[in-house]
């Protein structure tokens, strides 16, 4: 037994001196200490404020988060202003930098269309990527065409929004990448970068798909009630069904715990997918998403759509959840999955939304 034990501390001895060698190896720990000798006349200890030094602290970063508010907000009233200055076009023709397009040429050595040649040079701050710090560059996914009308008015207009970017980090040289989604699916980015499609010539990426997006209001940090509108007209047969069921599915994705929702299909008649749920919300927990999922497949696509309508009955469900202080009592939204709305329903709006405009109407007619 004395024989055993002697080898077991031999054995422990043995390996606790190899870690210490192997830890004074790696770490660097006697340099350290031979420079905190050589600096030990010149070192004094200062006894530090902690309450001050918190204090100091949360004043920072009060003006840190300001100037980013305040850089949200510049480009928040750039793009409403620039949209609504705008009248769209469905001939309109512009180049604009596409950012998969930018410095690639065709066979004959001509730049490409939508691409041009577009500055890039590496940038520490951006992690020595190579970018263009005066213009932004336009992101479209794959399964869309990048000269649709829809796109191309879009990306004119919001061509606005270049100025604004390189004023916000002249402003806030912390600030590091600036960007915009557009509901008919275009991404601008800035400072602008050359994106590249993986190994099947695919970018995936669509901003209309991402938490942060607006278009699901805020996802990630504030309470809403929404309601999905889904037009099952006659229109929307076969694929465009199909469609409308994922993009529901994928809205229901982003709604937690603390939000209210419900789903009304329209054609000529208004349809709440759960009978059982007419006129109220139910908190989107993963149980009510998964049982709304289930009756999703029950649509059947046939009619006409009569949207004002199914606007009405959304507005009055959300208004009637605001006065009696259920729901989340916070932000409200109307999510409108259909392949396009022909009227412009203005005196449905003027009724319940105007001038508060408390309610945000999101429409994804573009991805159908």
């Amino acid at each position: 037994v004395l024989l055993h034990f002697s080898l077991v501390k031999l054995w422990a001895s043995a390996f606790g001196g190899e870690i210490k060698s192997i830890s004074a190896k790696y770490s660097g720990s006697q340099l350290l200490q031979k420079k905190y000798k050589e600096l030990e006349k010149s070192v004094k200890v200062e006894e530090i404020d902690g309450v001050k030094l918190v204090k100091n602290l949360a004043v920072k970063m009060e003006e840190m988060f300001r100037r980013k508010a305040e850089a949200t907000r510049r480009l928040v009233e750039a793009a409403e202003e620039a949209h609504h200055q705008h009248e769209d076009n469905p001939d309109l023709q512009y180049e604009y930098f596409n950012a998969v397009l930018i410095n690639e040429v065709d066979e004959e050595g001509n730049n490409v269309e939508l691409g041009g040649e577009f500055l890039l040079e590496p940038n520490d701050h951006f992690n020595n990527l190579s970018v263009n710090l005066s213009l932004s560059v336009v992101q479209v996914p794959t399964n869309m065409y990048n000269k649709d009308p829809d796109i191309v008015n879009g990306v004119y207009w919001s061509e606005a929004l270049n100025k604004v970017f390189v004023d916000n980090f002249e402003r806030d040289p912390t600030l590091i990448w600036q960007y915009f989604g557009s509901a008919k699916g275009f991404f601008r980015q800035y400072p602008g970068v050359k994106w590249h499609p993986d190994e099947h010539g695919v970018i995936g990426f669509d901003c209309r798909n991402r938490k942060w997006y607006s278009m699901y209001i805020q996802a990630a940090t504030s309470p809403k009630d929404v309601v999905i509108l889904v037009d099952v007209s006659g229109s929307m047969k076969g694929l465009r069904l199909t469609i409308a069921r994922q993009t529901v599915s994928s809205i229901l994705d982003t709604l937690g715990d603390d939000d209210f929702f419900n789903i009304i299909a329209y054609n000529q008649e208004i349809h709440y997918v759960e009978p059982c749920l007419n006129g109220t919300l139910v908190r989107a927990d993963r149980t009510n998403k998964d049982h709304f999922r289930e009756h999703l497949d029950k649509l059947f696509a046939k009619g006409i759509g009569l949207l004002g309508d199914a606007l009405t009955e959304a507005f009055t469900i959300l208004n009637d959840f605001n006065q009696t202080g259920r729901g989340s009592v916070c932000s409200q939204a109307i999510m409108l999955v259909t392949d396009g709305a022909t009227e412009m329903y203005d005196d449905v709006f003027e009724k319940y939304n105007w001038p508060e405009r408390k309610v945000r109407l999101y429409s994804l007619s573009s991805i159908l």
